[in-house]
């Protein structure tokens, strides 16, 4: 129906937007594109602010789950191309840090810094778009310090934001301080990383991703080991604690986080626990979405290694060289694993 060319044509666009949904619901990317760009071309006719930002909102998704990345830029240049629009304008500015993003992944990671310090020049008022550039310093462009900087800054542009009520700022300023812990670490600042984690779970104690996090900087770096054990398993169970409130969960959705598993295990392996370790790395290591990290598969093999199992720690560090990576941290850890495979081979 779409291929027949009319006047007046058999799907309108409320039907193709609808069409979309339910084509993507189904994971069935190629028809929810066709039916996206379908309903975008009608919007854009309609010239309707609504639907236009369901239509390429929409569509721009759907390109990025099938990794059609200069797609996505050329659907995010249309938006920006639009006439401008009160209605529209949010809309277009998250465009635009999804197309900065977009280029980033390209690998054209100077190019989309260029673009968003123009923008940060014609549109200063737009603290978002700082928040992006200090991303942008840490990964894909590894400038940690440059990136620390920016973040400090943003971080007394939102203190003084009138714009937002005080919840929104807080969660806001939360969220730099713990984007601030990662850039520490890759600087080897440990305890300004530690200091910011500690500084979130005295307003947070229940937060698992708090815990886990400062349990796993201090036991990789050999600090804390018996506190580490105690905020990773804290971690374990908070985090269990809210997938029970779940409303009609699956059952093989209740499992637990591969990376508080991976934690856990590397506790368990500093303090000698060999065989321990290896049970809950192979569990976490055989999920296939979280699990899938080189990181994991690394962690897995160094306690073969501990046990003496060379021909099995071989065969995962061989397994964890076919997996993807994804920035510095990953770039770093590939290394060691090339290293670790070369002395075992």
């Amino acid at each position: 129906m779409l291929k027949e060319k009319k006047d007046d044509p058999p799907l309108n666009v409320t039907a193709t937007y609808i069409l979309a949904g339910a084509a993507l619901g189904l994971g069935d990317f190629g028809h929810a594109e066709a039916f996206f760009r379908a309903n975008a071309e009608q919007a854009t006719k309609l010239q309707s602010p609504h639907k236009l930002e369901q239509a390429y909102g929409g569509l721009i998704d759907v390109l990025s789950a099938q990794k059609k990345f200069a797609e996505v830029e050329k659907a995010c240049k249309q938006v920006l191309a639009l006439d401008d629009d009160e209605e529209l304008r949010v809309f277009k500015s998250r465009v635009f840090r999804r197309m900065v993003a977009v280029l980033a992944t390209q690998k054209r990671g100077n190019e989309a810094l260029e673009i968003l310090d123009k923008q940060l020049k014609d549109d200063p008022d737009n603290w978002l778009n700082l928040e992006l550039k200090a991303q942008l310093l840490r990964e894909p462009l590894g400038r940690p310090e440059e990136s620390v900087k920016v973040f400090e800054e943003l971080m007394e542009r939102v203190k003084d934001e009138k714009r937002i009520n005080e919840k929104a700022k807080e969660e806001f300023l939360d969220e730099i301080h713990y984007q601030l812990s990662g850039v520490y670490i890759d600087l080897n600042q440990v305890d300004k990383a530690a200091a910011e984690l500690k500084g979130l779970l005295e307003k947070h104690p229940d937060n698992a991703t708090y815990n886990n996090d400062l349990g796993y900087i201090w036991v990789d770096h050999d600090m804390n080991i018996e506190e580490s054990e105690r905020l990773i398993r804290k971690a374990l169970d908070e985090d269990r604690k809210q997938r029970k409130e779940i409303p009609d969960l699956k059952p093989e959705q209740d499992k637990d986080n591969p990376a508080f598993l991976d934690s856990l295990a590397w506790v368990l392996f500093k303090q000698k626990k060999y065989p321990e370790a290896k049970e809950i790395l192979l569990k976490a290591t055989a999920d296939p979405q979280g699990g899938q990290n080189i990181e994991l598969f690394d962690h897995l093999a160094q306690v073969q290694l501990a046990l003496g199992e060379k021909a099995e720690a071989v065969a995962v560090l061989k397994k964890a060289l076919e997996l993807p990576v994804s920035g510095k941290r990953d770039e770093r850890r590939k290394a060691e694993v090339e290293k670790r495979l070369k002395a075992n081979e």
